[in-house]
C-alpha cells in the first residue's frame, strides 16, 4: 500500500476517532504528499525514496520546534510537537539503532578506504546514498566524524 493510501486510510480513522492531533499531522502529510506530486518533474506520482525523504523532513521540522519550544518553557507547544512528531514516525521506516548506524558506517569507512577527516565527503557521498530514510542525516554525519577522527 502506498504511503498516499495508508494516510488517507489513517485520516478516515482520525476522524471517525475525533482525533485532533492525528487530523493535524495526517493532514501536513498529506499536504506535502500533494505538493512532491504536482512538483516539477514528478508527473503526479512520487516514489518511495521521495517520501521516505518528504517524511524525515516532517519529522526534523517536528524535531527543532519541539527543541525550541523546550527550551523556552512552552510545554503546551512541546507536546503538540511530540503528538506530530510520533505520528509522522508510524509511517517511516524502521530507523537504525546506533549501534546499527556505527557497523554500517564502519564498512562504509573501510569500503571507501577513508583514513581521515580529510576524506569525509567520500564516506557522506556513499552513506547518504545507502542510509537514506533510515536514519537523520545529522546521524549519518555525526557518527562519520566520530569514527574518522579516531
Amino acid at each position: 500500500m502506498a504511503l498516499e493510501e495508508k494516510v488517507m486510510e489513517e485520516l478516515k480513522n482520525a476522524m471517525r476517532a475525533k482525533d485532533e492531533a492525528a487530523l493535524r499531522t495526517l493532514r501536513a502529510i498529506k499536504a506535502a504528499i500533494i505538493i512532491e506530486k504536482t512538483s516539477e518533474g514528478a508527473n503526479g506520482a512520487i516514489d518511495e525514496a521521495t517520501e521516505s525523504k518528504m517524511l524525515q523532513k516532517l519529522a526534523k521540522q517536528r524535531r527543532d520546534s519541539l527543541e525550541i519550544f523546550e527550551k523556552q518553557n512552552r510545554e503546551d507547544l512541546a507536546s503538540k510537537e511530540r503528538e506530530e512528531l510520533a505520528i509522522i514516525e508510524k509511517f517511516l521506516p524502521q530507523q537504525l539503532t546506533p549501534d546499527e548506524l556505527k557497523a554500517e558506517v564502519s564498512a562504509i569507512i573501510a569500503q571507501v578506504g577513508a583514513k581521515s577527516l580529510a576524506d569525509i565527503g567520500k564516506v557522506m557521498g556513499v552513506a547518504s546514498k545507502q542510509l537514506a530514510g533510515k536514519t537523520a542525516s545529522k546521524a549519518i554525519s555525526d557518527m562519520v566524524k566520530q569514527l574518522l577522527a579516531q
